[in-house]
């Protein structure tokens, strides 16, 4: 029996463009929200928690449908295509909105900084930011009062003979007084805010914008939820069961090349440069939309569900009847030595894997959430990059760590993990505009080898305690914590980010430390796994 790699790889253009849709959603939506409605962190947190609690409902609901519905094109096709062209239409226009709200902010678009907010670049360097007032009010407060009342005037016009209390850079001078690279706190901590606040003021005293733009995004939303399921589902389907974790290694990595692709567009597109923080998201939203559309026609015009799922039956079937027997009393001994009842001790170690699911969670996806954010407000760093070297660090580690899980077990395993991802995000905490860009980089690179290390141990270690016939229901207990922290952390650590932004890596260090320490308390689950029957099942992910 051998995998058809063709096959699973054109079924694999489904996760394919689910990966591209996420990737761009998750870098792209939290800086509209923020930097064109002025939204404080913690209700662009709010926002960005919406797919996770419409995930609870929705993913097991279509996909329940999904195992009714028999069309000629199969049953999960017709979700797959529909959710798609949905989701892409919708994704288009979710960028028509955010260039409509931009219109509203041209006063203080980057490119008109240097005309209509050019007293910025006039900065005295011997004066501290903290302590210049204008009028009795604070820097912070009289950027505000220039952003709401002086719309597209320059800046000397309000203030000419206090142009000097005003003066803040958005890039750091060298000794020549030549501009750096570098953001100047001045800009990240009063600038920055000083806009956003104009922005929310331009929301409030028109908020139509913002309610279609969040129409359209639980629209968005709630057509991903259409086919998610069912595109997760399709490969079982039309995969004999001995072949599924190879073919689960094949569609985990076209998910993976789909993220990259977004970045790398990303990078094209200089979304994660600090100057483009305003920028027009149309060009960016539509070629994904198009990548989307694309990888969709690939998939219809080559998949032949109904045929390949009838291949995949009477191969097992074929299967089952050859190895009957062997199997019949594999499964009585199986039922005979597991009841489907845990022990005390057992149970302790569930609750202590799930709360380490929970908490590890946690503290990543408040940075995956939030990054993008931070790394154009606080490093002035290009997001994208970082980000693929965190996937191409995670999926270049799937094979030595499957290889080290074999000899040292999962427990030990996932704390090595977890400590890698400690140690990233507690050095990252430090960095600042200006901090070494390789560095950060060195930083990604152990936080993606740290959640890989993770990821490929601790759903394995959750269904260990299972019996056969459990396994649904403990899978059902893992999602649920994981998808829990996902709903709770990016609302949680906006609150943290909107009292300081800095927060933000530290709030993750916290949760990741107390992951450690209740896996600490694990003591059952554990088990070396056996070596894999190919390189390829290496890549074989339950994220």
């Amino acid at each position: 029996m051998k995998l058809n790699y063709k096959r699973t790889i054109l079924v694999g253009f489904a996760f394919f463009l689910i990966c591209v849709f996420w990737q761009a959603y998750d870098n792209t939506v939290p800086l509209i929200l923020t930097n064109k409605f002025g939204m404080s962190q913690t209700w662009s947190g709010v926002i960005m928690a919406l797919d996770n609690v419409l995930a609870l409902f929705l993913l097991p609901l279509f996909g329940a449908l999904s195992d009714k519905v028999k069309t000629k094109s199969g049953r999960r096709t017709p979700f797959i295509m529909i959710g798609t062209i949905l989701a892409a239409v919708l994704f288009i226009g979710l960028s028509v909105a955010d260039a409509k709200q931009l219109t509203k902010l041209e006063a203080v678009t980057p490119d008109k900084y240097e005309s209509s907010l050019s007293v910025i670049y006039d900065a005295n360097p011997e004066v501290s930011v903290k302590e210049k007032e204008t009028d009795g009010k604070s820097l912070a407060e009289a950027l505000k009062h220039v952003f709401s009342e002086a719309k597209r005037l320059p800046l000397q016009e309000i203030y000419p003979e206090k142009s000097d209390f005003l003066a803040v850079k958005m890039y750091k001078t060298d000794e020549n007084g030549a501009e750096t690279k570098t953001l100047s706190d001045e800009y990240t901590n009063y600038v920055v805010p000083a806009r956003n606040a104009y922005a929310w003021q331009q929301t409030a005293a028109s908020p139509l914008t913002l309610i279609f733009f969040v129409v359209l995004l639980l629209g968005t939303l709630v057509s991903m939820g259409i086919f998610r399921s069912p595109a997760v589902a399709l490969m079982p389907d039309v995969t004999p069961k001995p072949l599924r974790s190879k073919a689960n290694a094949i569609i985990n990595l076209m998910g993976s090349f789909g993220g990259i692709s977004v970045l790398v567009l990303g990078m094209i597109f200089k979304t994660g440069n600090a100057k483009n923080a305003l920028m027009n998201y149309i060009p960016f939203f539509c070629t994904v939309a198009g990548i989307m559309i694309a990888a969709l026609v690939v998939f219809r015009l080559t998949v032949k569900e109904p045929a390949w799922a009838l291949d995949a039956q009477r191969i097992e079937e074929a299967e089952e009847e050859e190895q009957n027997g062997e199997k019949a009393g594999a499964e009585a001994a199986k039922s005979a030595g597991n009841t489907g009842k845990l022990s005390k001790a057992e149970m302790r170690s569930l609750i202590f894997i799930l709360l380490s699911v929970a908490l590890w969670y946690m503290g990543y996806n408040a940075v995956t959430s939030k990054y993008s954010v931070y790394a154009t407000s606080v490093l002035d760093m290009d997001y994208n990059m970082t980000l693929i070297i965190a996937q191409a660090a995670a999926i270049v580690s799937y094979i030595p760590i499957g290889i080290i899980s074999t000899k040292l077990g999962r427990k030990k395993t996932i704390l090595a993990g977890v400590v890698m991802l400690g140690v990233a995000f507690g050095a990252a905490a430090f960095m600042r505009a200006g901090s070494p860009v390789w560095f950060m980089n060195i930083l990604f690179a152990l936080a993606g080898i740290g959640w890989a290390t993770i990821n490929v141990n601790s759903f394995p270690m959750v269904v260990e305690l299972a019996a056969g016939n459990t396994v649904g229901k403990y899978t059902g207990y893992y999602y649920t914590a994981s998808m829990a922290a996902q709903v709770i952390t990016p609302i949680l650590s906006g609150i943290f980010l909107d009292i300081r932004f800095t927060t933000l890596f530290p709030y993750a260090t916290v949760f990741v430390a107390l992951a450690f320490i209740t896996m600490l308390f694990v003591k059952h689950g554990d088990h070396k796994p056996l070596k894999k029957k190919s390189v390829i099942e290496n890549f074989d992910v339950d994220d």
